[in-house]
Formats: C-alpha cells, sequence, structure tokens
C-alpha cells in the first residue's frame, strides 16, 4: 500500500486518476483542496484535507506519512508559481519520497503562455536536485486528451471537455499554414489514468520525463481521419506570424469554458488558447515520449482510430 496525496484533488484529471487508485483498493489516498469537502459524498480510503496553500507548515503537516504526491495545481496568474514551490519544500519537509509536478499535457511550454508556471517548476525541480538527489519527481506528459475530440458526447467520466482548434463535430478546423506535418499525441484519459496509477505501485526509480503515449500522428493524417469519420472538413489555414501577433481572423473561435479561467477572460483566454494550441501542434509541443509504454510494455493503449470510430459511428 502507498500513501498518496493529490494536490489540486478535486479537480477533473485528478478524479480519473483518484477512481483508478480506488478502485486498486491499494492505497490510502487524501485530497489536498481549497474547497471543502463534498457533503454526503466519502469513500472508503480516501481523506479530505482542506489545504491552506500559503503555509509551509500547514502543507507538511498535511502531508506527514505521503510516499508520493502529486500536484494538479495551475498557477496561470503568474510565471513564479509560488504554491507549487511552497508544496515542494512541504513535501521535502514532511518526507514526501515521490512527487509529480502539475504538468499532465505537453513536453515543451513553447507557444502555450498559460503554462509558464510548469516550465518555472521544472527548472525549479532540477535546481533542487542539482548537487544530490532531494525529491524523486517525473513529468508525466500524455499529449492532448483524445477525449477533447469527442465533444459535446462525453468519452469520460470526469474530464471537463474544452473545444480544441479541430472541431470533429462541425467538421472543422483552424491550423498553422502549412504545418500540416507538424506530429501530436492523442492520449485517451483512460489509458492516461491507468498508467498513473501503475506509475505510483512501480518499484523502479520514476523516469525523469514520463511521456505516456496513445497515438501520435502528423495534424494531416488527424484531419484526414476526421473526414472518413464525419465527412468533408473546412479547414481555416492562418500565418504563423498572424498567430503569434494576434492579428488573425476566422469564422469562429473554439469556446475555451475551463474551470481554472474566470468567465469574464473566457474570451481572451480563446484567442490566446486557440492561437497557442494551433502553434504548439504545429510546433510539435503536444507529441511527446513513451517512457510509460516502454516500462509497461503489457499494457495495451487504446488506439485512437477505433476509439473516435466508437464515438462517432452513426453521429448526425
Amino acid at each position: 500500500m502507498v500513501k498518496i496525496a493529490l494536490a489540486g484533488g478535486s479537480g477533473n484529471v485528478a478524479s480519473e486518476i483518484i477512481d483508478v487508485l480506488i478502485a486498486t483498493k491499494k492505497h490510502e489516498i487524501t485530497i489536498l483542496s481549497r474547497k471543502d469537502a463534498p457533503v454526503g459524498k466519502s469513500e472508503e480510503g480516501v481523506g479530505w484535507v482542506k489545504a491552506n496553500y500559503d503555509s509551509v507548515v500547514d502543507l507538511a503537516k498535511a502531508l506527514e506519512g505521503v510516499h508520493t504526491l502529486l500536484s494538479f495545481v495551475t498557477e496561470q496568474d503568474g510565471t513564479e508559481s509560488p504554491i507549487q514551490k511552497r508544496l515542494i519544500t512541504a513535501a521535502v519537509q514532511a518526507g514526501v519520497k515521490r512527487f509529480a509536478p502539475s504538468e499532465w499535457a505537453s513536453s515543451t511550454t513553447e507557444h502555450l503562455p498559460w503554462y509558464a508556471y510548469k516550465a518555472e517548476i521544472r527548472q525549479y525541480l532540477a535546481d533542487l536536485n542539482r548537487d544530490k538527489k532531494v525529491l524523486e519527481y517525473t513529468l508525466f506528459q500524455p499529449g492532448l486528451f483524445a477525449n477533447y475530440l469527442t465533444g459535446p458526447y462525453k468519452s469520460a467520466t470526469h474530464l471537463h471537455q474544452i473545444e480544441s482548434p479541430i472541431d470533429f463535430e462541425k467538421r472543422r478546423a483552424i491550423l498553422v499554414e502549412g504545418g500540416d506535418d507538424g506530429v501530436i499525441t492523442l492520449t485517451t484519459v483512460q489509458d492516461f489514468a491507468a498508467v498513473v496509477a501503475r506509475a505510483v505501485e512501480y518499484e523502479g526509480q520514476w523516469p525523469l520525463v514520463s511521456g505516456i503515449r496513445g497515438t501520435t500522428l502528423a495534424i494531416g493524417k488527424l484531419i484526414a481521419l476526421g473526414e472518413r469519420l464525419r465527412g468533408p472538413f473546412k479547414i481555416e489555414r492562418v500565418e504563423a506570424a498572424n498567430f503569434e501577433a494576434g492579428t488573425w481572423e476566422t469564422s469562429w473561435v473554439p469556446r475555451i469554458d475551463h474551470p481554472s479561467i474566470p468567465p469574464e477572460q473566457a474570451e481572451y483566454f480563446a484567442k490566446i488558447g486557440t492561437a497557442g494550441i494551433a502553434l504548439g501542434i504545429s510546433g510539435g509541443s503536444f507529441a511527446v515520449s513513451d517512457e510509460w509504454n516502454r516500462l509497461l510494455p503489457e499494457y495495451e493503449f487504446t488506439h485512437l482510430e477505433p476509439f473516435l470510430t466508437g464515438i462517432w459511428e452513426g453521429k448526425p
């Protein structure tokens, strides 16, 4: 049995992992959240701590006896990531053995300004272990969740679907001009959660980078798959320089209504997010490595085409 804590554990991605961890019936789980514990809802082996992320002392107390700490904290208001830095300090003080920072997506943060805090924490952890290993950590990276391509049809229990520049429902896409050879990894959130749960139990040392690779393919091939399943797509192509300058215009913009984005900022983030995701896909930011595919050779990953066929077959 491993005692596991999940910071930001009430969020939708963390909840997918928690379900898998609970199903193993092997672990003691603590959810750290700014929120109060939900009334009338409890799971055997799952505790809830209303976390004070402003206090290293309080965090260290909450982490006493924890072996593995998974962070899902988002800090998109700035680049310094103070909450995760306090969390790391508290983890070291409490004797936590393993830590996974709030990654869960891209291999690089290039073109993705809202992920600046991730780059800051990558460097912070590298500096922490520069002279000797103070804290074992890994960067879990599944690329984009394939489940985002099934909206509005739900394909996961908790994952909050956001619209992306590739819209299977309405058969349309916004792409970087000349970027069809850009490579993207699409992993189902079910595979992602299953692999993270296995990684928690893994007895060897965690790799520094934890790529979890479902299907990796060129963006042009993804569009071709969409057209096989859904019919012809309307493609709008934008010069990379126009995306970068914020001067681009298209007939539609994906609606990005993530729980971490205040409603009054949704329109702003839609423009920033669409440009960043399109540029990131073109530049390979969402193409990830395959460390856990190799460490777990017996695990059968879901292939993208049958997964999407199962969702879209027969849909109008």
